[in-house]
């Protein structure tokens, strides 16, 4: 799959996204990392990639301020615990569809994954 990584997401997870297979790029290597969270998500959304990120704030906008995206994955989880994260973003990447996911907030936390899909 094709996904830009926000600045908050662990270099660790970047490292097993590319390792996956996936297509990876960063906000930085695209020089957003100072970018607001709707520029991300504009940005995103111009490249046809899912966002990636750690930001809790992006359900506040995709819900309530009903931005357009091609879909974001919110990570949640501490460091620590992180290697459950990865697990079961593992199992979200390998189970749903890519259509599924670029129309969706799914939010994957130790031990589970959500999928809340988003309104057009």
């Amino acid at each position: 799959m094709r996904i830009i990584a926000d600045q908050d997401v662990y270099k660790i997870t970047i490292d097993k996204l590319t390792a996956w297979g996936h297509d990876i790029v960063t906000a930085k290597s695209l020089d957003l990392h100072k970018a607001s969270d709707e520029e991300l998500l504009q940005a995103a959304k111009k490249a046809n990639r899912l966002l990636i990120t750690r930001d809790k704030d992006f359900g506040e906008l995709l819900f309530l301020g009903k931005k357009e995206s091609s879909g974001v994955i919110l990570l949640r989880g501490d460091f620590k615990n992180f290697e459950k994260v990865h697990d079961e973003l593992q199992k979200l990447l390998n189970e749903q569809k890519e259509a599924v996911l670029k129309r969706s907030l799914s939010v994957v936390e130790p031990k589970r994954y959500r999928i809340r899909h988003l309104l057009k």
